[in-house]
């Protein structure tokens, strides 16, 4: 894996000041990386996989199946790292753009991530999102998409040198992460599109994505 330096981060201050922190495995040759050394590209589920079954926390607590999200319709899911890292605002805030699209296409569109329900609503505060923000803290859903993976030892000095104490923000004492993924899932619970950070694909912008759901599903 390639040595991660301080070069790879990027403080800023959005929403109330809170500082944001560019991940090191954002850089598309870090990311491409990762997947290669962890095996993420090839355990990653992709179209044609079954979606895991499994429950998310809302901004209470409470619990949510995450098959709702693709009960009446097609779902667009997003994993995201957490309202720290400045990449996944940043796509938080691209999609918060196209909610009459996403209505007219009838499908769902949520964002999980491992950090705690609080956080996670702040996050959705920050970046003035009208999608559900869900938590994922013991990282099923990630696990079930193939997409968890533990930190290595220099990437937790770079975070934690940082004060992105990742244990703590994601109140579960691990430092692990999922790798940001897009997924549209069909109401058969079937993935009908997966896009996994580090793929030799670019990232796919919101109106990408909104193409692959009506190329599949049409306008409801």
């Amino acid at each position: 894996m390639n040595t991660i330096n301080a070069s790879s981060i990027s403080m800023t201050s959005p929403g109330e000041g809170r500082p944001s922190f560019a991940s090191p495995y954002a850089d598309p040759s870090a990311a491409g990386e990762l997947l290669r050394a962890t095996g993420i590209g090839a355990r990653a589920l992709r179209a044609g996989s079954l979606a895991p079954f499994g429950t998310l926390l809302d901004a209470r607590g409470g619990s949510v199946a995450m098959s709702d999200a693709w009960r009446d319709g097609p779902a667009i899911v997003l994993f995201i790292r957490g309202g720290w890292c400045r990449a996944c605002s940043l796509l938080l805030r691209h999609w918060r753009e196209h909610g009459e699209t996403l209505r007219a296409l009838n499908t769902t569109l949520i964002a999980v991530s491992p950090q705690t329900p609080d956080l996670s609503d702040q996050t959705a505060t920050d970046n003035a999102v009208d999608f559900a923000m869900l938590s994922d803290p013991d990282l099923a859903a990630a696990k079930g998409f193939g997409i968890a993976f533990t930190l290595p030892p220099d990437a937790v000095d770079l975070y934690a040198a940082n004060g992105m104490d990742v244990p703590v923000l994601n109140g579960n004492g691990l430092w692990v992460l999922p790798v940001p993924a897009t997924y549209v899932i069909g109401p058969d619970g079937i993935v009908r599109y997966a896009y996994v950070e580090g793929d030799p694909t670019p990232p796919p912008k919101p109106e990408d994505v909104l193409f692959e759901v009506e190329e599949r599903f049409g306008w409801q």
